[in-house]
């Protein structure tokens, strides 16, 4: 998934103008992108 999606999926950009809910956003945002990362590779083959 390209980083433009995951901006489109989470609400693209950062608008709040509270900063404790700037910063929950944020970590909302990494919580979901290391679980596509997970999700992700779980599918990876290793070939030797």
């Amino acid at each position: 998934m390209a980083m433009f999606q995951v901006k489109q999926l989470l609400g693209g950009t950062l608008s709040l103008k509270n900063h404790n809910a700037h910063i929950s956003e944020t970590y909302a945002m990494i919580k979901v992108l290391h679980k596509l990362t997970r999700l992700s590779i779980s599918k990876i083959e290793v070939v030797i």
